[in-house]
């Protein structure tokens, strides 16, 4: 179950695909797939069903390791030995941009009306996610997954036990400290132990995304866009407050006292027959600390900050790099209209879910099943029927796809996402940074960034007391340390 919600949550539109013009063509498609997912290509369903649809044929040169699959595109340029097509190829922007000035990889973009127009009709009603996988002269070179519901670091409450305390869902920073005062006081899990954590977290990433609460989306780097201007909100004096409200969550033993030293696993809780002592838990999925026997206990979590809800998003819709054609091919088209059939509703069943009535199936009112027990989904479908597990595919998974799932628990699941998504935001937009000005971010932020979180940290536990005078010494410090300038590198990338 947990591969298949992560699949549906982490993994359209109803156009009809053109069958491809190209019979018994035969083509070399290199690319890169987990060792995890245990897909082989040369016997793989999907693939033997395109072909099929298409006529079209490869030949598969399949790498599961990741180091090597970065070696082999690195060393195309100087080998001369170029396949047709990279598939799952998980290419960075700047090994798009380097492979693409040495002539390896073609622009696409004078193909996608023509022979993609499912995914061309995407890109032009979404003009962020065109402008995200372009480079900066307007080149298509790489072709993107495009996820409706991407994955995020969401915030999850037990509901079970808010109905047990009689409470409600808290909807301000306020009431969610009054609800994990609750959580750790009167016994919610009914054991009869002073066993609660209230909330659990790995590091202080996971609590900024509280920073919610307060009406701030910072990104890794603390900042953000408002109405066009760039802030580095870490030393604002919101965050000044935000800062306070968890100190005053860490003060009164409110959250894990192991959240700032231990990783993940040696806090999971995997069986399902153990007591559930977490009120509060961060990740993509409860399944990331909890067993899947209780997803239906736990709900999305947002607060409100003056009536208003905003958060962050982790990432965009739209993963990039996944697709590329090389100079060596020698029909582009054909190749993008097999690829353009996969950023269609059809197109992402036959990759994500199979063949309707081989591997899956639709009720009367248009919702999915898997045919088999999920056991069997498991170590059979999803490996050897389907291609979107592991790797990054070019697919386009739309939110009906996901939300028309027929599990209750997990369609309740992804329902909460698609709500989150309503209120969320990414603090900075996507698009290419070329390789000196990331130089140039990544020079600053090795003197800022690990001394912020350090200091910020010690606001956090109280070794550090947030008076004036020491917020006001963080706050100089930070600006000497490079935040200003900082700053000012990501509000003139926003202006060009």
């Amino acid at each position: 179950m947990q591969r298949i919600i992560a699949c549906l949550i982490v993994a359209g539109l109803l156009l009809s695909a053109a069958t491809v013009s190209a019979e018994n063509a035969r083509f070399v498609m290199a690319g890169y797939d987990t060792e995890a997912s245990g897909h082989v290509w040369d016997d793989n369903l999907f693939f033997r069903r395109m072909t099929e649809r298409t006529g079209i044929e490869f030949t598969f040169q399949e790498i599961t390791d990741a180091d090597e699959w970065k070696r082999t595109k690195a060393g195309y340029k100087a080998s001369g030995e170029l396949p047709d097509v990279l598939f799952k190829a998980e290419l960075t922007m700047d090994e798009t941009m380097n492979l693409y000035q040495q002539g390896v990889l073609i622009d696409l973009k004078p193909y996608l009306a023509e022979h993609a127009p499912n995914l061309n009709a995407l890109m032009e009603a979404h003009p962020e996610w065109k402008k995200a996988i372009s480079l900066p002269d307007g080149a298509i070179v790489a072709l993107p997954q495009i996820n409706m519901i991407p994955s995020n670091n969401v915030i999850w409450i037990n509901e079970t036990w808010l109905n047990r305390l009689k409470m409600e869902m808290p909807t301000t920073s306020e009431e969610l400290l009054d609800v994990l005062r609750a959580f750790k006081t009167q016994d919610p899990n009914r054991n009869g132990k002073n066993d609660e954590i209230p909330l659990t977290f790995t590091g202080l990433w996971d609590l900024k995304f509280l920073a919610h609460a307060f009406g701030m989306t910072p990104n890794d780097y603390g900042m953000e866009v408002v109405d066009g201007s760039v802030i580095f909100d870490y030393t604002t004096d919101t965050y000044r407050e935000f800062l306070a409200f968890l100190h005053t969550m860490f003060a009164e033993g409110l959250v894990d006292p192991y959240g700032l030293t231990s990783i993940d696993s040696s806090r999971q809780i995997t069986d399902s027959k153990a007591t559930i002592t977490y009120g509060v838990v961060f990740g993509p999925t409860v399944m990331n600390m909890l067993p899947s026997s209780v997803i239906g206990d736990y709900k999305v979590l947002v607060l409100a900050n003056n009536g208003t809800k905003v958060y962050r998003s982790l990432i965009s819709e739209i993963t990039g790099g996944t697709f590329a054609v090389t100079s060596a091919c020698k029909d582009p088209g054909a190749i993008l209209s097999w690829v353009d059939y996969l950023y269609t509703e059809e197109g992402c069943f036959l990759a994500s879910s199979g063949l309707k009535g081989n591997e899956y199936d639709k009720t009367s009112d248009g919702y999915w099943y898997w045919l088999d027990d999920i056991e069997y989904v498991k170590s059979s479908v999803l490996v050897d029927s389907t291609i979107t597990e592991g790797a990054a595919a070019p697919v386009y998974m739309s939110e009906d796809y996901q939300v028309k799932f027929d599990d209750e628990v997990t369609r309740n699941a992804v329902l909460q996402l698609v709500e989150l998504k309503k209120a969320s935001r990414l603090p900075y937009p996507v698009f290419y940074i070329a390789p000196e000005t990331k130089q140039e971010i990544a020079g600053i932020w090795a003197g800022l960034g690990s001394w912020c979180e350090i200091a910020m940290t010690w606001f956090v536990t109280g070794e550090t007391e947030l008076t004036d005078d020491n917020w006001n010494a963080f706050c100089q410090e930070a600006g000497n340390r490079g935040a200003t300038a900082l700053t000012e590198v990501f509000q003139k990338l926003l202006g060009e």
